[in-house]
């Protein structure tokens, strides 16, 4: 029994993250002798390379600008690992977390016993506390992020009410498959028979892979670009975005979010349409005036998310090759006058050479490579790694850690240019922390 929350992250962050062999079966005897808990939750669930963090925020904050309770389940967490299991926004408390904790340690042990060296892994035991934790604790409704891929995801044990599955990149490969096709196999196995599958913005070869595995389970794909659309509509503002959409009937202009980025745009239609297709089936009304108070009330720590103003300094996580073309186009689009002074570290795991060479792309970019402190066992590439995997050194240089890399830089900027920090969530958390720290 853990008699305090340090003891409860003890536990939970000692298991093993991984087990050789990809199962279901451990988790579903786990929550077997829980007493099935997720049987009683109403869900949706979203996975994807890139955008589930942010398509989980819209989907909360849309729901919640009609009344409605909401759970979320997400990860990584930014600043507490309460972060992870929330409702209305609002951690769990450190009391709750701890009594979860304490339901679930006995059973944790009856399977160590029973199951020799493959006993519950970290995640699943995050993902039973958050099951238990809405079981006991009651939520209109609970949107559940998937952890890595989806097909043997500990919570692909849930049959949702809607499936989201927000892009397909290039990303652990090792674990998922080294072609989109490929990976696209591993995150279309949340799909279930008869239950309906909402797309962002996915390439050709991902879509046909979500068409053929929504028709072998009697159901259907909606896709961005292909059955909704939405269309950038700029506004005067730095901040934020506007936008149009369309599925069907549903035609509104003038839409607005406060997160920066197309591919925040899409994230949003891609959100509004599992609302959408969550109130269809129920028969509920949708009032549009609900749905605009939603998304421009969504915000989502760590990406592209403002610490100070002067000067501009953000934080984005970053953290593999398509979030990073992603984000050079953010800045090709907004701060395309501004000279942007980049602090990048990444995981060693990562395809760095790759995300730098992108950001160098971008003219108006200057980096400084460093490091910070890797979770776990997982270590931050190197600077010297980072600024040798581009041959060409103009617009980079190198610092021996984060805090010395944004000084120098500190030094050069003037009042109209962007810093950024990013490359990691792990990387943002640390910094986020920081300046909350010293505010």
């Amino acid at each position: 029994m853990v008699e305090t929350y340090a003891e409860a992250l003890q536990f939970i962050h000692g298991r093993d993250r991984f087990k050789k062999k990809p199962t279901l079966d451990r988790m579903r005897q786990f929550m077997h002798i829980l007493g099935d808990p997720q049987a009683k939750l109403n869900m949706i669930h979203v996975a994807g390379t890139n955008g589930k963090g942010s398509t989980v925020a819209f989907l909360r904050d849309l729901f919640m600008a009609e009344g409605q309770t909401v759970g979320t389940f997400t990860s990584p967490f930014i600043t507490r690992f309460n972060e992870r299991i929330s409702t209305d926004g609002v951690p769990i408390s450190d009391d709750d977390l701890v009594a979860m904790v304490n339901r679930i340690q006995p059973v944790v042990a009856r399977l160590d016993r029973e199951l020799a060296e493959e006993g519950p892994t970290e995640f699943e035991i995050d993902t039973a506390l958050m099951f238990c934790y809405f079981a006991s604790h009651p939520v209109d409704i609970v949107i559940v992020e998937v952890g890595l891929g989806g097909l043997y995801d500990s919570t692909n044990i849930i049959t949702p009410a809607v499936s989201v599955i927000t892009t397909i990149g290039l990303d652990h490969m090792k674990l998922l498959g080294d072609t989109i096709p490929q990976i696209a196999t591993q995150k279309a196995g949340i799909i279930k028979p008869g239950v309906p599958v909402i797309c962002g913005r996915l390439t050709p070869d991902a879509l046909a892979v979500m068409d053929q595995t929504a028709a072998s389970k009697q159901t259907d794909v909606r896709a961005l670009g292909r059955d909704f659309t939405v269309k950038n509509q700029p506004k005067a503002e730095t901040w934020g975005e506007r936008f149009a959409y369309t599925w069907g009937d549903h035609r509104w202009q003038h839409l607005e979010i406060d997160l920066l980025g197309q591919y925040q745009i899409d994230n949003a239609a891609t959100a509004l349409t599992a609302f959408i297709t969550y109130h269809q089936q129920r028969h509920l009304p949708i009032e549009i005036t609900d749905i605009r108070q939603g998304l421009r009330q969504t915000a989502w720590p760590g990406r592209f998310e403002r610490l100070t103003t002067e000067p501009l300094i953000a934080i984005d996580g970053a953290h593999n090759e398509p979030a990073m073309v992603e984000l050079a186009q953010l800045l090709r689009q907004h701060f395309s006058q501004h000279d942007v002074y980049i602090v990048l570290a990444v995981l060693a795991d990562k395809q760095y050479d790759q995300m730098v060479r992108t950001l160098l792309k971008v003219p108006n970019v200057h980096i400084v490579v460093t490091q910070f402190q890797g979770p776990g066992k997982r270590a931050a590439a190197t600077p010297q790694a980072l600024e040798d995997a581009v041959t060409s050194q103009k617009r980079i240089s190198m610092a021996s850690d984060w805090p010395s890399a944004l000084k120098q830089v500190l030094t050069n900027v003037s009042a109209d240019d962007l810093v950024l920090l990013t490359g990691s969530l792990y990387f943002i958390s640390e910094v986020r922390q920081y300046f909350k720290d010293t505010d």
